[in-house]
């Protein structure tokens, strides 16, 4: 009996010894994974640090968020804004192509334009005289010269094409060329009095200026010599050779007009 019990304390005993060591080796095992881990038990004032650096941490995250959302949103707005100019600019060249798409054809087609006027203009002027016999072939040829005229205009007046309006006009450099000047006192000083060629017009572009004569004031003989010195009549002169040299001016300038076309 006393044997019996001696072994029963002994295993007892031996049962507490072996637990002691179990979890021994458990709290062993437990610290070398947490070293192995990196990691240590939290305590309150970590918990309250990560805390912190966790919260910001979201608020860094939230502000480049908003920086590219914004970063974002500019690049759209320039993209659009590109795109917007883009298809504004392709409208105003797809217009100035429907507008000015026959410019060149018009152009190459103004010296025909300009033969035709002065062979009518020449042709109406030798109708009277030529003989009566070829006077009625004559006629029925300035005849067709003109409805030939007529026809063409009313072609390239369909394509916005124009004559400008020159004659008794005041002199515009945009639309007008001077070739010279002349000396008139019925008129106002800058007006067109003459036309040398007739200027053109595409819609609302200048395709070819007019060649124009432009008045001045008469100069005043009597501002340029005293009387004493002036010989009668010499006024009359000089009006006369002014005539002359403005004639000769104006035939050379429609021998120059010919050559061109």
């Amino acid at each position: 009996m006393k044997k019996r019990k001696k072994e029963d304390f002994i295993k007892n005993e031996t049962e507490k010894v072996t637990g002691i060591e179990d979890t021994e080796n458990q709290d062993s095992a437990e610290a070398e994974a947490e070293k192995k881990v990196g990691t240590t038990r939290p305590h309150p004032g970590g918990l309250a640090e990560e805390s912190n650096r966790d919260a910001d941490t979201e608020v860094l995250k939230g502000k480049n968020l908003d920086e590219e959302l914004n970063d974002q949103k500019d690049k759209y707005l320039r993209l659009y804004a590109e795109f917007e100019n883009y298809k504004k600019r392709v409208a105003r060249d797809k217009e100035e192509l429907v507008k000015y798409g026959n410019e060149s054809l018009l152009y190459e087609l103004l010296p025909v334009l300009d033969n035709l006027e002065m062979a009518l203009k020449h042709a109406s002027n030798d109708v009277d005289d030529v003989s009566a016999e070829y006077q009625p072939r004559m006629a029925g040829l300035v005849q067709g010269v003109e409805i030939t005229l007529r026809e063409f205009l009313k072609v390239i007046d369909k394509f916005g094409l124009t004559p400008i309006i020159a004659i008794n006009k005041i002199f515009d450099p945009s639309l007008h060329h001077a070739m010279t000047q002349v000396e008139r006192d019925d008129v106002d000083e800058n007006t067109v009095v003459e036309e040398f060629r007739k200027g053109y017009m595409l819609r609302d572009k200048v395709l070819r200026p007019s060649l124009v004569a432009v008045s001045k004031k008469p100069v005043n003989s009597e501002q340029l010599s005293r009387p004493s010195e002036s010989p009668p009549h010499s006024g009359g002169f000089a009006e006369e050779n002014e005539a002359t040299a403005v004639s000769e001016e104006k035939e050379n300038i429609e021998e120059n007009i010919e050559e061109e076309m």
